[in-house]
């Protein structure tokens, strides 16, 4: 490679990183800029003696930001009680007796379940759901997927079945929180020696983002070898 092609491909490579490093903070503090607008204009509606903004002789950049997390804070502390969860529940009862209103009220409930149980498994605190990582032939022979393993098929499924099956679960890109869920037999999965958290990184980042040591690590079960959904990953 010549002198100028080498300048080319490290200004190239320079600027790629800048925009890696620079469009998220940029997008973030712009975001919260207008969340916190989006919020202020909400408590401009209220009554002056309810504002803090009344009591304040300049502006505040990030109060609402700020009081939305301090009533996200008490919402959570009172419903955590048993008086609070009877509250929270005829406030539920209330809404899905509206037309319309239910609809939408389930559909985000739903969705902030499925965030924050992504969140817990992201973090590594629903290791316990997912039993390991694997690949899988998926959507035809000879292209693969990721997947979780999430437990033993039981009952008549696995009575109809000539082998050992598995419940799998093959997230989307880049949203994971929607999948597949599949049926599987074991010895047609191979095993990843990585974790839960590595899986989601790949996937988040459409593959962007890798586990860069793999290469470090034991050699990867050959197409065929049983998976074992009855153990964690990485027993």
């Amino acid at each position: 490679m010549g002198f100028f092609a080498k300048v080319k491909s490290a200004m190239k490579r320079h600027f790629l990183t800048g925009v890696l490093v620079f469009v998220p903070i940029v997008l973030t503090v712009y975001l919260v800029n207008w969340l916190d607008e989006v919020l202020m204009g909400q408590l401009s509606t209220l009554p002056p003696r309810f504002n803090p903004q009344s009591y304040i002789p300049f502006r505040v950049p990030g109060l609402g930001v700020i009081l939305t997390i301090i009533i996200i804070y008490v919402v959570g502390a009172i419903s955590s009680n048993y008086l609070g969860k009877k509250i929270l529940e005829g406030y539920e009862n209330l809404l899905e007796r509206i037309p319309g209103v239910r609809w939408l009220y389930v559909v985000l409930k739903q969705m902030m379940e499925a965030v924050f149980n992504l969140l817990e498994e992201f973090q590594g605190k629903g290791a316990d759901r997912f039993r390991g990582v694997v690949l899988v032939e998926y959507p035809r022979k000879g292209i693969y997927s990721l997947a979780f393993v999430t437990g033993d098929t039981r009952g008549e499924i696995q009575e109809r079945t000539a082998s050992k099956v598995v419940n799998i679960f093959i997230p989307t890109t880049p949203n994971p929180t929607s999948g597949f869920y599949l049926m599987i037999p074991s010895d047609q999965l191979i095993r990843l020696d990585i974790s839960v958290e590595q899986a989601f990184r790949m996937l988040m980042s459409a593959g962007m983002v890798g586990d860069q040591n793999y290469g470090n690590k034991k050699a990867r079960p050959q197409r065929g070898q049983a998976v074992e959904p009855g153990k964690e990953e990485g027993a």
